[in-house]
């Protein structure tokens, strides 16, 4: 790693991201999922740069190889940071990606940030918008003790946790599946880069952000991708609703398909997301 590798935030966050790619090529940026990092994307990457195109990636910060900053746990400040490296880069014209957490990032940035000839499309996969939260205004979310319970296990035994958690995740206990040790290994590997306290705190950056607003403001054309076997963001309370709100707004279910499926359906999701881009 240098320092060509960093953005630096005004609050003083070093901002880690990749950028794979002829410069002047077509630009897809991708916003990982919690507890993750930019590594999450590997097979995303890999596979549009062989179509072509320039991909960018960062790491949260508090996440992966970003710097364990004590404050801005926040969709705020996740926005901006992505805005950051946006601006670093001068990307222009990009499609953005957001997988689970980081599709609230995305429509966070896209809302605050995507005019001005910065973004072309975004796409929403298993994503936490429009709230994750249950509340008045939103019957259909979980309930706060839901995220306690996430929040007492990260503060209690994170590394345990993390070895946990991928198994709903990737959909590895269901009936017939076959739990792969590697992408249990390399969750975990990701996760365990990251700073306890960001992860912690931004348990309720995912659950209690109420990104209705940045939905409807966002004017480009949307994708959100959900499989219906989602045990960590249920697309009942996600995808359905979201798409409600966006302007221009497609929608794809897929039967079966867990919460981390670009990892475990790569050989559907990526030609379903190149479609989209070239459409």
């Amino acid at each position: 790693m240098t320092s060509s590798h960093f953005v630096t935030t005004p609050d003083g966050a070093e901002i880690y991201f990749k950028d794979w790619g002829a410069k002047e090529a077509p630009v897809i940026m991708f916003h990982h999922g919690w507890p993750l990092s930019s590594d999450d994307w590997d097979t995303q990457m890999l596979y549009f740069l062989g179509k072509g195109f320039r991909v960018v990636a960062h790491d949260r910060r508090g996440h992966g190889r970003s710097s364990q900053i004590s404050e801005g746990h926040d969709m705020d400040h996740y926005a901006a940071d992505a805005n950051a490296v946006v601006e670093h880069l001068d990307l222009k014209n990009a499609v953005h990606i957001g997988h689970s957490t980081g599709g609230g990032q995305v429509a966070r940035y896209v809302a605050k940030f995507g005019g001005n000839g910065r973004v072309s499309k975004a796409v929403l996969i298993s994503a936490v918008t429009p709230i994750m939260l249950k509340t008045e205004a939103f019957p259909l979310g979980s309930p706060i003790d839901v995220f306690d319970g996430l929040r007492e296990q990260t503060a209690s035994n994170r590394t345990q946790f993390y070895k946990d958690l991928p198994i709903p995740f990737y959909g590895f206990n269901r009936d017939g599946a076959k739990p792969i040790d590697g992408v249990i290994d390399n969750w975990w590997r990701q996760g365990m880069m990251g700073s306890a306290k960001a992860h912690y705190e931004g348990i309720k950056a995912f659950s209690e952000t109420d990104l209705s607003g940045d939905l409807k403001a966002i004017d480009v054309p949307v994708l959100i991708m959900h499989g219906d076997d989602d045990q960590i963001v249920p697309y009942k309370a996600a995808a359905l609703e979201a798409v409600k709100l966006v302007k221009h707004g497609a929608l794809k279910i897929y039967e079966g398909f867990p919460h981390g499926m670009c990892t475990t359906h790569a050989d559907v999701i990526n030609p379903d997301l190149l479609a989209f881009i070239q459409s």
